[in-house]
C-alpha cells in the first residue's frame, strides 16, 4: 500500500469528508477523492460509504483507520523522542483532566508554566471521559484515581477530601448550619443519578447527621461537580465539594468544618514511551511543586 494514498485515507476518515480532509492536506477535494479511489482499486475493496451527508467507513475502512491510526501514534511517539533530544523543553504538550479540575485549578496555573518553559506548545483537553493515553490523544493526564491500564506510569499528586460549602449570599438569606442536623432544613445540591463521580456515597450530605424522622430532598441533582460548584457560587444551596474548588474557586464559604467526607486522590498519568520526555518531566515537577507549596 502506497504510504501518501495511506495519509490521505487517514485524514478523510478523521474528518468525515473529502472537502476538510483536503484543507488539512492542503489538496483539492478532487485529488483527494482521486487518491481514495486509486487506494480502493488496489485493494479491492470499499473503504467508505459515499452518503450525501458525508462519508462512512465500511467494514474494511475500520480495519485500515485502527491500523493508520496507531502508526500515526508510533510516529507522534517517535517525533516527541527527536523533540526532546534538545536541550531545551520544547514542542507540542496536550494535557487532558476533568472539566471541573481544569477549569478551576490548572488553566490558572497554566500561566506560570508557559513563562517557564515558553517553548513548549501547551493544550489543554478538559472532559469527563479519559482520552487513549497509549494512541497519543494526549501526552498526560491528571486523573482522579489510578489507570488501569498496565503500559501507563502513575504519579501520586496529593489527596484532598470533600468539604462543605455556600455562598455567602445563601447564608445571609437562609443562615448559617452550625451542627450537621441543621442541614435538615437547608438547601442541598447532589450529584444526578446519571453521574460518575470518583468516589462512592458521593451524595453522603443527604445522610450526614439528618434526623431518623426526616428524609433530606435535594434542591438540585446535577450529574457534573463542576455543574454542583457553579450552583453553589450562584446562592441555590449547600454542596460538598473537593477541596481544590474553595482554595480557587471565588464566592465560596467553608461551613461545618469538623465534617469531611470521602477522600480524592489525584494522579500524573503519562505513557511509559515518555518515561524520559523532558517535557513531561519538568510538567510532572511543576505540578508536584504547586500542589505540595499550598494546594495539597
Amino acid at each position: 500500500m502506497d504510504w501518501d494514498k495511506l495519509r490521505v485515507f487517514h485524514a478523510v476518515a478523521e474528518a468525515g469528508s473529502f472537502t476538510h480532509a483536503g484543507v488539512t492536506l492542503n489538496l483539492s477535494q478532487s485529488a483527494v477523492s482521486r487518491q481514495i479511489s486509486a487506494l480502493e482499486d488496489s485493494l479491492v475493496v470499499k473503504l467508505f460509504h459515499r452518503h450525501a451527508r458525508g462519508l462512512k467507513l465500511t467494514e474494511q475502512g475500520e480495519d485500515l483507520f485502527q491500523t493508520t491510526h496507531h502508526v500515526y501514534g508510533k510516529l507522534a511517539m517517535a517525533e516527541a523522542r527527536i523533540m526532546d533530544s534538545k536541550e531545551r523543553p520544547q514542542g507540542a504538550l496536550k494535557i487532558t483532566t476533568t472539566v471541573a479540575f481544569g477549569s478551576i485549578w490548572l488553566t490558572p496555573q497554566i500561566k506560570e508554566f508557559i513563562a517557564l518553559y515558553p517553548d513548549v506548545e501547551v493544550s489543554l483537553a478538559l472532559a469527563d471521559t479519559e482520552l487513549d493515553l497509549s494512541m497519543r490523544e494526549a501526552d498526560a493526564a491528571i486523573r482522579m484515581m489510578p489507570p488501569s491500564q498496565p503500559d501507563l506510569i502513575q504519579r501520586h499528586l496529593m489527596t484532598m477530601n470533600y468539604r462543605v460549602y455556600a455562598a455567602p449570599e445563601y447564608l445571609k438569606e437562609r443562615g448559617l448550619p452550625k451542627t450537621p442536623a441543621d442541614l435538615d432544613d437547608h438547601r442541598i445540591i447532589v450529584y444526578g443519578e446519571d453521574a460518575t463521580p470518583p468516589v462512592g456515597n458521593s451524595n453522603w450530605l443527604l445522610e450526614e447527621g439528618a434526623s431518623p424522622d426526616h428524609r433530606r430532598h435535594p434542591v438540585l441533582r446535577v450529574n457534573s461537580i463542576y455543574g454542583i460548584y457553579r450552583a453553589v457560587q450562584s446562592g441555590l444551596g449547600i454542596a460538598a465539594l473537593p477541596e481544590y474548588m474553595s482554595r480557587e474557586g471565588r464566592n465560596l464559604m467553608e461551613i461545618l468544618p469538623e465534617v469531611r467526607g470521602p477522600s480524592l486522590d489525584l494522579y500524573f498519568v503519562y505513557p511509559e514511551e515518555l518515561r524520559n520526555n523532558k517535557r513531561i518531566g519538568v510538567l510532572r515537577d511543576f505540578l508536584v511543586r504547586k500542589m505540595t507549596g499550598g494546594v495539597a
